[in-house]
C-alpha cells in the first residue's frame, strides 16, 4: 500500500499536517517555497481547541516550554479606558474546555512544529522548491517545482497559504483573495524594554471607532505581542504583504486611544504593516478537496483574524485529514471527500464570526453604546466561544 503524500508549504498547517500524517503511519514530502524555514508574523493565540489538538499530537511540553498562558482576557474601550468585561482564562478554561489557552510568537510554533517533525522522521523536507505544475489521474498527483525536481505521490496537501497554487487545481474558477481593507501594525518586542506600567500577562482587546488593538504576552511571558488594526488600504502588490511601517503613521490612526494603549503605541517605534485580506466564508465541501488533493488553512479558507483562529483552524484540519487518511489509506479521494465534509462547515462558522467580530470591535456612536452597555452587562457570556473551544 503507498502511504505516501506531498505537502505543498511549509508554513504551520503543513508542518502540522506532516506531523499529523507522519503520526498515522504516512510519509510525507514537504515542499517549501523559501531558501530557509521560518515564520512571518509576530504572535498568535490558541484556543483550547487547539492546544487539544496540540497535544494529540505529542507537542504539549514544547509548547508549555515556550508559549505564555494569560488568565484572563479583558475587553477595555480604547477612548475612555474603560474596562468592559473580563473573560477567565487559565485554569477557568483548562477546567472547561480540558485545555489552555494559549498565547505564542508565530516564528516559535513553527520551530516547535518543525523539531517534532525532524523528530517523528517519515518527512522529507525540500526547501526552495517552488512548485509551478501540479496534474493529477486516477492514481497519482505530481509535480513540478521551478528546478525541474518531479515529485508524485496518491495525495497532496496545499497548505501554502492565501496565493495557494494548489488552490487553483481544486477550483477551476477561483477568484482572487478579496482585500478587506483593514491594515494590521505588528510588533513584538522584549517586556523589559517597557516601563512597567506597560507590562502585561493577559489578553487585553482595545475597542475603537474604526480601530481597535490587541496585545498579550509571547515567549513565557517575557515578551509581548501588540498587534492594531485600522481602515485603510497600501499600494503595490497585494501579495507582497510584509512592510515595514512608520510608527508615526500609526499614531496619527489611532489619535483617539488613550490612557495605557496610547502610552503602548508611542512607546514602540519599530512596526510591520499587513494589509489583510481573505476570501467569502466557504460555500461546499468542494472547497477543500477535489480527486486526490486537499486544501487546508489558508489556502482553503483564509480567515480575518478578529477571533484568533486562522493558525488553529490550519492546525485542525490538519489532524482531521490525518484521522481521515488513517481510517481508509487505500481509498485516498474517499478519504478526503470525508475530509472536506467534517471540516468546511466549521471553518466557514469561524471565518463568519472573525468578519462579524471585526464589525463589532470598530463600532462608534450609538452602536458603540450599545456593545459597552451589552459587555458590562453579559461580559463573560458574550466573550466566550463554547461552541468554538469545545470543538472539533
Amino acid at each position: 500500500m503507498n502511504k505516501n503524500m506531498l505537502i505543498c508549504g511549509g508554513g504551520i498547517g503543513g508542518l502540522a499536517t506532516a506531523l499529523a500524517a507522519a503520526r498515522a503511519g504516512w510519509n510525507a514530502e514537504l515542499l517549501e517555497q523559501s531558501p530557509v524555514f521560518g515564520e512571518v508574523g509576530a504572535g498568535i493565540q490558541l484556543g483550547p481547541n487547539v492546544v487539544r489538538v496540540l497535544q494529540g499530537l505529542g507537542v504539549g511540553d514544547a509548547l508549555r516550554r515556550v508559549a505564555a498562558f494569560p488568565e484572563r482576557l479583558e475587553v477595555r474601550n480604547a477612548t475612555s479606558t474603560e474596562l468592559l468585561g473580563v473573560l477567565p482564562l487559565g485554569k477557568t478554561a483548562e477546567q472547561r474546555y480540558g485545555a489552555p489557552y494559549v498565547s505564542i510568537a508565530r516564528a516559535d510554533m513553527h520551530s516547535l512544529l518543525l523539531d517534532a517533525v525532524r523528530a517523528q522522521g517519515g518527512v522529507g523536507l525540500h526547501l526552495d522548491s517552488r512548485v509551478i505544475a501540479i496534474s493529477q489521474d486516477a492514481q497519482r498527483v505530481q509535480v513540478q517545482t521551478v528546478q525541474d525536481h518531479s515529485f508524485e505521490a496518491p495525495l497532496l496537501v496545499g497548505a501554502d497559504g492565501l496565493w495557494s497554487q494548489v488552490r487553483k487545481q481544486v477550483l477551476e474558477h477561483d477568484v482572487a483573495p478579496r482585500v478587506t481593507g483593514h491594515l494590521a501594525f505588528r510588533a513584538m518586542l522584549p517586556q523589559s524594554e517597557l516601563p512597567p506600567s506597560l507590562r502585561s500577562q493577559v489578553v487585553t482587546a482595545w475597542m475603537g471607532p474604526d480601530f481597535h488593538a490587541v496585545h498579550y504576552p509571547v515567549r513565557g511571558g517575557e515578551w509581548l505581542n501588540v498587534v492594531c488594526i485600522v481602515h485603510g488600504t497600501v499600494s503595490g502588490d497585494p501579495q507582497s504583504w510584509d512592510h515595514s511601517a512608520n510608527a508615526n503613521e500609526l499614531r496619527s490612526r489611532m489619535a483617539l486611544a488613550r490612557g495605557t494603549l496610547h502610552d503602548l503605541i508611542h512607546s514602540i517605534n519599530s512596526w510591520r504593516l499587513w494589509p489583510l485580506s481573505d476570501r467569502a466564508p466557504m460555500a461546499s465541501a468542494a472547497e477543500h478537496a477535489k480527486g486526490r488533493i486537499a486544501l487546508l488553512g489558508d489556502a482553503a479558507h483564509p480567515m480575518r483574524p478578529y477571533l484568533a483562529q486562522g493558525a488553529g483552524m490550519a492546525i485542525e484540519d490538519a489532524a482531521a485529514l490525518a484521522q481521515c487518511i488513517r481510517e481508509t489509506p487505500e481509498q485516498v479521494a474517499p478519504a478526503l471527500s470525508r475530509f472536506a465534509q467534517m471540516r468546511w462547515q466549521r471553518n466557514a462558522r469561524v471565518q463568519a464570526r472573525a468578519i462579524r467580530n471585526g464589525e463589532i470591535y470598530h463600532l462608534k456612536g450609538l452602536r458603540q453604546l450599545g456593545r459597552d452597555i451589552a459587555l458590562k452587562l453579559l461580559g463573560p457570556k458574550l466573550m466566550d466561544v463554547p461552541w468554538l473551544y469545545k470543538g472539533p
